[in-house]
């Protein structure tokens, strides 16, 4: 096991999740955010069942970053209820994720 994460964002639009990645790519609370288009979320909002186009942002971070991470995510998001979702990564090239804690210093 590691002490990095990937973190999961959902976002309304390609553009506002590209916002977040820059912003905490810049701030050194993320190495990097990767922008998914094209994802399909179905949830439960409000008593109703909800169907809608959304973009996935996948940050890389190391464990210790995680709260202000997750607090700047928080701030900046446009949703009232933002997904924030944090996997421990168990393994990977050992330089990557060196990498990711050399970038957010």
């Amino acid at each position: 096991m590691t002490d990095t994460l990937v973190v999961l964002v959902t976002a309304p639009d390609a553009d506002v999740a590209a916002r977040l990645a820059r912003t905490l790519v810049e701030e050194k609370l993320a190495a990097c955010g990767n922008v998914l288009p094209a994802v399909r979320s179905i949830y439960r909002w409000e008593g109703r069942v909800c169907d809608e186009q959304e973009v996935l942002l996948v940050l890389k971070a190391p464990a210790q970053r995680f709260p202000a991470l997750r607090d700047r995510i928080l701030a900046l998001h446009p949703y009232e209820v933002p997904e924030v979702v944090a996997l421990r990564i168990e393994d990977g090239s050992e330089k990557y994720l060196a990498w990711i804690v050399q970038s957010t210093c």
